[in-house]
């Protein structure tokens, strides 16, 4: 089956070379039973090709089941995957077959994976490895054929280093890695899904359909959607509701689109690894930059001076700047050593000294972040509460980042 008709029998639109390349890889892994990890963000459409990828296998007459790995609670994901005996656990009143069981011969989705729990993840390795597992409250060793197709949309590599994903579980999920492109990275599709949900909506709710102008269009294709093709679907159903007009122009779609969303040069917060990378912290880090440069102009000038003057070439040069600058280390100034300036016997040159200050050069933001919540809990004795609303962040970020870095 070719890359376009596999489009048509599961709903795929669109015409990106990256979408093409990742429905080409999951038709060529189908026949096999390699384990194949699905990476992309939220609402791009990973669930469509573990489907593609059991309907092409030899298992496609054997079950098949999708399991939301983060949509489980931790205490229940060990017996929802693996079965449990009767009495395991309260509330275990009868034994009962887990998915990895029942999907005998079949394929499993495994959605979500990187939100398992550690002790889960012990479980799952073994039973790629072996195929083997243990219910709940069991000793008894089962055996299993199931094909394990994972999906997340979370950067595992990532995981790993925060100690929140096994790097041998990775190493076995990842055998076939397929990357899902988020829509921002094809804008060629993004007109053809709106024309398609409009379409749908319009035979949904028996009114005209929605058309767009070429201002909307490039609207449409600047927009960075972060919620990918599942917002993009949302969006397009509020406005066949909610506008009159079927024309559909940049001031229309407008009203429907987060500003912080839309494709333009302005800070965003992310979460990293050491912390929250906010607009505060690249404030710090020009404000450090800016302080570098001073400390080193100083160093520059208490050099020349220290060398018995300025050369007149360089004199001539910058004669305007270091005279400025002669003028601000000569003269006292709040917060600076004075500069005493005495002339030399020939009247043609200056010669100062000058004790240079100890410069604080670091520019770790870490460094600094700790040193801001060391300061707002002792102003505020020890109220973690104030303290939080001092520096601008949250109680729970406040908590976090004490822990992180180990403050009392």
């Amino acid at each position: 089956m070719d890359i376009q008709a596999i489009k048509q029998r599961f709903g795929i639109i669109g015409h990106s070379p990256f979408l093409d390349r990742a429905i080409d890889i999951a038709r060529q892994v189908a026949p096999t039973d390699i384990t194949v990890l699905i990476n992309g963000e939220s609402g791009v459409g990973k669930e469509a090709f573990p489907q593609i990828i059991h309907n092409l296998s030899a298992r496609k007459h054997g079950p098949y089941i999708a399991v939301n790995c983060g949509a489980i609670p931790e205490g229940t994901i060990d017996s929802e995957l693996f079965g449990h005996e009767k009495g395991s656990f309260t509330g275990a009143h009868e034994s009962r077959k887990g998915y990895f069981e029942v999907v005998n011969g079949g394929t499993i989705f495994l959605d979500e994976v990187a939100e398992l729990p550690l002790s889960t993840q012990v479980r799952l390795l073994r039973v790629l490895e072996t195929g083997e597992f243990m219910r709940v409250g069991s000793s008894k060793v089962i055996k299993t054929d199931v094909r394990v197709v994972a999906a997340t949309n979370v950067d595992i590599p990532e995981a790993i280093n925060r100690g929140k994903f096994r790097q041998d579980l990775y190493y076995r999920l990842n055998t076939v890695p397929i990357y899902i492109p988020p829509l921002r990275e094809r804008k060629e599709d993004i007109v053809l899904l709106f024309r398609k949900f409009a379409s749908d909506f319009a035979e949904k709710y028996r009114m005209p359909q929605l058309e767009l102008d070429e201002s909307a269009r490039q609207m449409l294709m600047s927009y960075r959607w972060q919620g990918n093709v599942r917002q993009l679907k949302n969006i397009t159903e509020q406005i066949s509701i909610i506008e009159e007009s079927r024309m559909i122009t940049s001031a229309n779609l407008q009203r429907y689109l987060p500003s912080e969303n839309r494709a333009l040069p302005v800070l965003f917060q992310k979460e990293q690894s050491g912390g929250e990378f906010s607009e505060r912290e690249i404030l710090y880090k020009v404000l450090f930059d800016m302080k570098r440069d001073i400390g080193e102009l100083k160093k520059l000038v208490v050099a020349i001076i220290d060398q018995g003057g300025v050369s007149h070439d360089l004199q001539r040069e910058h004669q305007p700047i270091i005279a400025q600058l002669y003028k601000d280390f000569a003269e006292p100034h709040q917060g600076m050593p004075r500069v005493e300036v005495q002339p030399r016997a020939d009247n043609q040159e200056i010669e100062a000294f000058y004790t240079p200050e100890v410069l604080d050069d670091s520019l770790s933001i870490q460094k600094k972040e700790i040193d801001l919540i060391k300061r707002a809990i002792e102003k505020h004795g020890g109220k973690r509460k104030n303290a939080a609303h001092e520096l601008g962040i949250s109680e729970r970020t406040l908590y976090r980042k004490i822990k992180e870095y180990g403050l009392t």
